[in-house]
């Protein structure tokens, strides 16, 4: 892979592009193909005010991009972040392509976000700025065109919002406009805890290609979020031992094992895992590189880099988080032999579970939870061996495999459909 500068490591737009330029020479894509698939095929930028609750009116800016809707409809998060870019924004939809290609549900990839500091705003604000946002990008979204779900900093009330917006503008309920909505408005069981049930399948199909045992195998996750929280309970109540758990505000170690449900309850008490009594304080940026079998970086991109790579530990690296390794540190966990299950196979269960929510919400018939886990164990599984396989035929890691599967698929789309000219 190309020399890449610091700058370039850190801008996942840059490190997307890499992977992709990479995962294409070694396919040998045509060229024209490599062209159409390297950019996104829609980028919208919006700017719109918003009344805030002493009356003064704040400008926001938002976004969408669309990569490609080659195999079907858009699909992806929106976020509200102070650092939300076009270029973060482009990455992730890219990325959402590749995922979707990766597990084979006929989706594209998109992604969307606001500039703003949702801590620093009230519900009304939120609310309101949402609706907005909806408005200004409701010609480009829709059941068949770009079904948006939640992502940082958004939550099944901001689905609801959206639904609601876009149901009022066309006149009747369109529950199928988004994925992650509440239950009782069109959601699905399962949604909720579905990325962290695809991490823990994923680190299972992997302890048995490795031929590692479960019992007491030693998980470090970074990042206590949604995924994070769920994937270290369902991995404990397999036999996992959860050792460590890092958040941005501090990091808890016990050698012993974390009860993950008590902390659990003490995070959603407290607001914090700090004061957890069932383990020791301990350096977030520490347990990154503490002695583990399994490290998951669930939170955000770019923990792992070229500053760190070469003191990882853990035997397997299972991305929980979009881009949390830069393309220099992929090279660095290569030489290491470290077993690296990319974002775009590891957190597919996500956007697995959207799409069952999408099918289930335009069929109007909703399955039973047991339904749901049961698919997304098979879709998951089976992209795993089709990952690894890949990786063995082609001799490149588990990431560059994920990319090459997932261009082949979206690339032969495009030829049987042809240019439209």
């Amino acid at each position: 892979m190309a020399t890449i500068s610091l700058e370039q490591e850190i801008n996942p737009w840059e490190a997307q592009a890499a992977r992709f330029d990479y995962a294409a020479q070694k396919l040998n894509l045509d060229e024209g193909l490599w062209r159409v698939l390297r950019y996104p095929s829609r980028e919208i930028i919006v700017h719109f005010p918003v009344s805030m609750d002493d009356g003064r009116i704040e400008m926001f800016t938002g976004f969408r991009v669309q990569h490609s809707v080659a195999r079907g409809p858009g699909k992806g998060g929106i976020r509200y972040a102070p650092d939300v870019s076009l270029d973060e924004v482009r990455a992730l939809a890219s990325w959402m392509t590749w995922k979707c290609a990766v597990v084979n549900i006929p989706f594209g990839g998109a992604k969307g976000g606001v500039i703003c500091d949702p801590k620093k705003m009230s519900m009304g604000e939120l609310e309101r700025m949402t609706r907005r946002y909806t408005a200004e990008i409701i010609e480009f979204i829709g059941p068949e065109k770009d079904v948006p779900a939640p992502d940082v900093n958004t939550n099944e009330q901001v689905m609801a919002w959206i639904m609601d917006t876009y149901s009022m503008h066309m006149r009747q309920t369109v529950t199928s406009v988004v994925t992650g909505k509440p239950i009782n408005i069109g959601g699905s069981r399962g949604r909720r805890e579905a990325t962290g049930r695809g991490v823990s399948v994923v680190c299972d199909e992997a302890l048995k290609y490795l031929n590692m045992r479960r019992d007491g195998c030693r998980v470090i996750v970074q990042g206590f979020g949604n995924v994070g929280s769920h994937a270290a309970r369902l991995m404990q109540e397999k036999g996992y031992k959860i050792i460590g758990v890092a958040e941005y505000e501090g990091g808890l170690f016990n050698p012993n094992g974390i009860d993950v449900c008590a902390l659990i309850d003490y995070r959603q008490r407290n607001g914090s895992v700090l004061g957890f009594k069932g383990a020791e304080l301990y350096d977030p940026i520490d347990l990154l590189t503490a002695d583990c079998e399994i490290l998951i970086p669930a939170a955000t991109e770019n923990v792992i880099t070229s500053r760190n790579a070469e003191r990882i530990r853990a035997r397997i690296v299972c991305e929980g988080a979009n881009g949390p390794t830069t393309a220099v540190a992929d090279e660095i966990l290569a030489d290491k032999r470290v077993f690296v299950i990319p974002d775009i196979l590891a957190n597919a269960g996500g956007v697995t579970a959207s799409y069952f929510e999408w099918v289930q919400d335009r069929q109007g018939y909703f399955w039973k939870e047991s339904v749901i886990n049961d698919q997304l164990d098979s879709i998951l599984t089976d992209s795993f061996d089709d990952v690894v396989r890949y990786s063995e035929a082609h001799n490149v890691n588990n990431r560059i495999a994920a990319y090459m599967l997932a261009i082949d698929r979206v690339a032969f789309t495009i030829k049987q459909r042809g240019i439209y000219a």
